[in-house]
């Protein structure tokens, strides 16, 4: 074994030489460890920067609980945060994504991870990110436990990024969804935010086509850019959901994300039984100018994107489940019903008698 003089500087290649920055990623953890240490929650064990992520949940207050776990990205609407840099609210994003498909099983969410990935990491942009997956946790009573943040040159593009959220939760036994539903049912509708983030590759078409700059005004939201109102974040709905089935007025729920109400509604049916929208709801403007600027028919609005439903809810007590909401601050429509099926063998299905027209003026 040869050792070198301590007189004689390194000349060799490093990591960085390569883009990797061990002490950016280092400096990465510092920055966030505040707004990760603001999640925790009762059950949460230990911090940031170990090799795994513990969670104790007789201190969560779970007796007999069944894990459920979730995990989802942002999918191209990434694309548009990058090309505004505006990077402050696809962490939030990222989260409703996991915790609404955990809500919908009657899990409470416990602890979420990230997974960051990029060419060439700016210590500033996955902090806003990260930042904003914080805040995604905090609104939904889930600790952020840790995550991965990895750099692979000739991966990504420079100043491109990728994501993905891991998150679990839990649920007593005997009280996961769907549970008990029957014909006769109400199917109550709540609102989105927006695009939540669904379908962005085809926004970006109807953008790119009308020849329009992220930084033109926004037609639908007046004081806003176009990026920035495309950008609205998803909607948590983890407390009303949950106060809702703690409440005992919850059959099921369904979140409604890409392939928009036909592709998810049916999802948590049984055989034997469909979902009738017979009403209309109200339809946020941004839904209206992508029908008419994109001429998109509203079969394939209904098909893509959640159209103003960002969650769906089946109880067997409708004016109670409406006035708790309403209690709650929520804006709350009555859509329609659980119906037979003509064939009690068949698999759930979807009727609509009735349908917003995008293209309305």
């Amino acid at each position: 074994m040869t050792s070198h003089s301590s007189s004689t500087p390194s000349s060799g290649l490093t990591y960085r030489d390569s883009g990797v920055d061990i002490e950016a990623g280092e400096a990465l953890i510092d920055a966030i460890r505040p707004a990760a240490k603001a999640t925790d929650r009762p059950g949460t064990m230990g911090g940031l920067g170990g090799f795994g992520a513990l969670f104790d949940l007789k201190a969560a207050g779970f007796k007999d609980p069944v894990l459920v776990s979730c995990t989802d990205g942002v999918g191209t609407k990434l694309t548009l945060a990058i090309d505004t840099n505006l990077h402050e609210t696809v962490g939030i994003d990222l989260v409703a994504m996991c915790v609404n498909d955990l809500i919908v099983q009657g899990a409470e969410p416990l602890f979420f991870l990230d997974y960051f990935a990029t060419g060439r990491l700016s210590v500033d942009s996955a902090a806003k990110v990260v930042r904003g997956i914080a805040q995604g946790c905090e609104q939904s009573g889930c600790a952020l436990v840790g995550g991965e943040t990895a750099e692979m040159p000739g991966m990504y593009a420079d100043g491109h990024y990728d994501l993905a959220g891991f998150s679990v939760g839990a649920a007593e036994r005997g009280a996961l969804l769907p549970a008990n539903i029957s014909e006769g049912d109400a199917l109550i509708a709540l609102p989105s935010s927006g695009i939540h983030s669904n379908g962005f590759s085809l926004v970006r078409r109807i953008v790119a086509d009308a020849h329009l700059a992220w930084t033109d005004p926004a037609a639908f939201a007046p004081g806003k850019t176009l990026g920035e109102a495309l950008l609205a974040p998803t909607r948590l709905y983890v407390h009303p959901v949950l106060n809702l089935h703690r409440a005992g007025l919850l059959h099921a729920a369904a979140h409604i994300t890409g392939g928009g109400l036909p592709g998810n509604l049916p999802r948590i049916l049984p055989n034997g039984l469909d979902a009738v929208i017979d009403a209309e709801w109200p339809v946020l403007p941004v839904f209206n100018w992508l029908a008419r600027t994109g001429n998109v028919a509203n079969e394939e609005m209904l098909r893509v994107f959640n159209c103003s439903v960002g969650m769906v809810l089946v109880t067997h007590k409708p004016e109670e489940t409406l006035a708790a909401l309403k209690d709650m601050g929520e804006e709350a429509t009555l859509i329609g019903h659980i119906a037979k099926a003509a064939d009690s063998s068949a698999k759930p299905g979807l009727r609509m008698t009735a349908c917003p027209d995008f293209h309305a003026a």
